[in-house]
């Protein structure tokens, strides 16, 4: 059976699996689902259609599946997915997604620090990291590994790609792309993030071909088309390369230069 503090509230209606632990003054609403494994400390609220994966921990005032900040919201019964191995820190919020039968998504093994926001609609992958109030607005997408620095707000649907790392306290108001560094204000990209890339163990020959990509995108003066074309000729045809691309070609808000 569940282990919950007397002082927490947990709907008779909401799904604990049996080993969770809920500390105290904890709030839990009727349409949530907590999977083994996880624990809630103190004065930690869940609501809405919330479905918490294996594993998850919630620091103390952190606030899962509320009503998102939006003036189009209506009421409508959206939700939050969340996998497993998740960590939320102090007094971090994610909300649900504006319009019913959507979701704001958190994939697995991320670390969301103290004060940070995860807006309506937002799709986090895995292993990403945000730092201390770190903000992010209504549907942003964060690939596996990103990281954002503190103090860094992200306007709405811009697309931040996988192992890109952005400094903190930079504004960003257009997607970046996957495997660099950017910072600054107004923010530029600084180079590839090689050291996390060795780090997560990627090969010579893919780093290689990422330095050469980067080259011909970012140092060529070709425009972003001229530039893919180049790199679907000159660079090898790896998977990387490919994910990069199509980070491109599907960027709608402009890429950061």
């Amino acid at each position: 059976m569940a282990k919950i503090d007397p002082t927490a509230r947990v709907s008779f209606r909401a799904e604990i699996a049996e080993d969770v632990r809920i500390g105290p003054w904890c709030i839990i609403g009727k349409d949530v689902r907590i999977a083994e494994g996880s624990v809630l400390d103190s004065g930690v609220v869940i609501d809405g259609v919330t479905r918490i994966g294996p594993r998850c921990r919630f620091h103390h005032g952190a606030v899962i599946g509320t009503a998102p900040q939006d003036l189009k919201y209506r009421g409508a019964p959206s939700g939050v997915v969340i996998g497993a191995d998740n960590v939320f820190r102090e007094y971090c919020t994610v909300n649900r997604a504006t319009n019913e039968g959507e979701e704001t998504i958190i994939g697995d093994a991320n670390l969301v620090m103290a004060y940070a926001h995860i807006a309506h609609n937002c799709v986090l992958g895995d292993r990403t990291i945000l730092a201390n109030s770190a903000n992010l607005a209504g549907h942003v997408e964060m690939g596996d590994y990103a990281i954002i620095g503190g103090v860094t707000p992200v306007h709405q649907f811009v697309k931040i790609g996988a192992h890109a790392i952005i400094g903190g306290g930079c504004r960003v108001p257009k997607d970046v792309v996957p495997y660099v560094r950017a910072a600054g204000n107004p923010l530029r990209v600084a180079g590839l993030n090689g050291l996390g890339l060795m780090r997560r163990g990627f090969s010579e020959e893919v780093l290689s071909e990422l330095r050469k990509l980067y080259r011909i995108f970012f140092r060529s003066n070709l425009l972003v088309a001229a530039a893919l074309e180049r790199i679907r000729t000159e660079c090898a045809p790896l998977p990387e390369v490919d994910l990069f691309c199509r980070f491109v070609e599907r960027s709608e808000r402009g890429i950061t230069r």
